[in-house]
């Protein structure tokens, strides 16, 4: 996240409430908010761990 309380956190990483927020309240223009809408589906379905997987297998 590029800015906020959660500043320089993986957007996956973002608690639920807080993108389910983001979503009532409309996500941001442009790539963070096409991210965040990405988030929101992953959390929504329960794929989270999809991409922690990924993050576990090619760490920075």
């Amino acid at each position: 996240m590029p800015f906020g309380k959660y500043e320089g956190r993986f957007l996956i990483d973002l608690p639920e409430y807080y993108v389910v927020w983001y979503h009532n309240k409309g996500f941001p223009k442009g790539q963070l908010g096409l991210m965040l809408a990405t988030v929101y589906e992953l959390k929504l379905n329960g794929l989270e761990n999809l991409i922690r997987n990924i993050k576990q297998r090619y760490p920075k």
